[in-house]
């Protein structure tokens, strides 16, 4: 696998920078900045190895053969080998990627060793933020705020087989939705990693799409694959999963600064999220932080 190849990026009005987080025999992951907006020109371009790429924040619209989809944070962008897409940012500036990059043939072992029986290629654009990626994607943005204790190559080959196995249960179907409702949703997919820890309801949410709560309900899930307050959480519990690995804030004060209302609703959503309580999250030691003492009794 030739990974310098895969680093290289066609020059623009706006500027899209790679840095490469870890490498090995057949894989690669680097950290992709993209400052194109939309008065910047869209090009082609193509996956020269199988891509499964984090979208950290931002957002953009991909295209490519196997469908459109609108990539929001938490959703990942599937690529196969040879294929051309072009993204695009005709309603925000800017986003930022983790990108795991696997050769063909470490690809297809992978899939081989998952139970796949033919060629493991992706059929749809994209796997929105579902519940089952919060894990994950939570242990990829830690390791990219504090690398240290990390397996980049485990947590690609986790991300790889997960990505396999919910993309068999997608619809590919399109996602584009009506003309300028992209625009309407990225518009509150930006307020909302923006300010995720204030009340952003579904009136509110409408409302700065432009949109009847109704309208604005099903044009959001259709366009990223689950509901506002789906999404909203999820932004939440990952904020808060970062703090909990990276900080030694008071588990109350994390709850709050992410935006839920009282411990016990945090404790709640976060089990049902990650399937351990934060306190247990802290202490497995996601990157090397010691576990909070367990309260004395009275």
């Amino acid at each position: 696998m030739d990974t310098d190849r895969l680093v290289k990026y066609a020059p623009g009005p706006g500027a899209t920078a790679a840095q490469v987080v870890a490498r090995g025999d057949g894989w690669l992951v680097d950290e992709v900045i993209c400052t194109y907006g939309p008065s910047d020109r869209p090009f082609e371009e193509q996956h020269d190895n199988v891509a499964v790429a984090i979208v950290l924040a931002g957002s953009f619209q991909y295209r490519t053969s196997t469908g459109h989809a609108l990539m929001t944070p938490g959703s990942l962008l599937l690529g196969n080998p040879g294929q051309p897409f072009i993204c695009s940012h005709e309603h925000g500036r800017g986003d930022r990627c983790l990108s795991f990059r696997f050769a063909p043939g470490m690809f297809e072992n992978l899939a081989a060793a998952a139970g796949a029986r033919r060629r493991p290629d992706f059929t749809q654009p994209r796997i929105p933020p579902l519940k089952a990626l919060s894990p994950l994607l939570a242990r990829a943005c830690a390791g990219i705020a504090e690398p240290i204790g990390v397996s980049w190559e485990e947590l690609g080959v986790e991300i790889a087989s997960e990505a396999m196995r919910l993309s068999r249960g997608i619809s590919n179907r399109p996602t584009e939705g009506p003309p300028g409702a992209a625009a309407r949703v990225t518009r509150t997919i930006r307020l909302i990693e923006r300010h995720p820890e204030t009340a952003l309801t579904l009136e509110v949410l409408s409302r700065e799409a432009r949109l009847s709560p109704y309208h604005f309900l099903r044009t959001f899930q259709m366009l990223t694959g689950v509901t506002p307050h789906q999404y909203l959480l999820r932004v939440r519990l990952r904020h808060a999963a970062l703090r909990l690995a990276s900080h030694s804030s008071r588990i109350l004060d994390v709850a709050l600064d992410c935006g839920f209302g009282d411990l016990s609703s945090f404790n709640r959503a976060f089990r049902a999220e990650f399937g351990v309580n934060p306190r247990r999250y802290r202490g497995d030691g996601r990157i090397g932080r010691p576990a909070e003492p367990e309260p004395k009794p009275f």
